[in-house]
């Protein structure tokens, strides 16, 4: 019954129709076993070492940027609005121009989930989340991190002697208005660009449980991160992303 909603997102009373239960009783397993699921599944997504990293490293990675320890973007979901005024400002997102809980994810390269945030409003930065998510704490000398631009966080990894892979910025023309970048710049954004693309793809892989890829009831608030997770669990069970070769 949990996994049949979860991964339908099929409605409360469609579910109690199937299964012969009353809607309230659906709503009681769902919340019972989505957290049962999520204390056993949490200790799966896993930081694996460098080793481990560099033993199933695809070549399109060793051919470009062979220290990558991992991708990472910020997705969002939608949430029904709160009716408390500071928590609708929390959690409104300007970008998606709607009520969203935010949280961080970090792949490795062939594109398994190696860590998932806890959620944060909308409304909070790329750089605030990646500060206090507990990610910089996996971090080692020498790792690379592959992240889009708005990620602001190179002064953070460099204090942990670790390096920030993002597309290169462009620069004024010194012969007019417009902006530019060198030959080398574009070839480089290119290449971050098509590797870069694979945490996209995962989060992509992560919503085809539909739950999370809906509108979530604020009643259901509590139960966004325990789903994120389990979601992010059974991802890692399929084959991978990025072959090695």
């Amino acid at each position: 019954m949990t996994l049949v909603r979860f991964r339908l997102a099929l409605p409360v009373y469609v579910m109690a129709h199937l299964f012969g239960v009353s809607g309230s009783r659906v709503s009681s397993v769902f919340t019972t076993w989505m957290f049962c699921l999520f204390h056993i599944f949490k200790g799966f997504i896993i930081w694996p070492s460098r080793e481990l990293i560099k033993k199933f490293m695809p070549s399109s990675f060793l051919r470009t940027f062979p220290r990558t320890r991992a991708i990472i973007d910020c997705s969002e979901i939608f949430i029904q609005r709160p009716r408390n005024p500071s928590t609708n400002a929390r959690t409104y997102s300007t970008y998606k121009s709607h009520n969203t809980v935010k949280f961080l994810v970090s792949i490795t390269p062939t594109g398994a989930f190696n860590f998932i945030s806890e959620v944060w409003g909308g409304n909070t930065s790329d750089r605030h989340i990646t500060m206090h998510s507990g990610f910089l704490e996996l971090v080692s000398p020498g790792d690379e991190i592959m992240a889009d631009r708005g990620f602001t966080i190179r002064d953070l990894l460099t204090e942990r002697k670790a390096y920030l892979t993002i597309p290169p910025f462009t620069r004024k023309c010194k012969w007019g208005k417009g902006r530019y970048l060198s030959v080398k710049e574009i070839r480089k954004t290119r290449q971050i660009a098509n590797l870069r693309i694979h945490v996209e793809r995962a989060i992509q892989r992560l919503k085809t449980f539909k739950l999370i890829s809906q509108t979530i009831p604020w009643n259901m608030k509590s139960l966004i991160h325990p789903m994120v997770v389990v979601a992010a669990f059974f991802c890692n069970l399929q084959k991978p992303l990025v072959k090695k070769n």
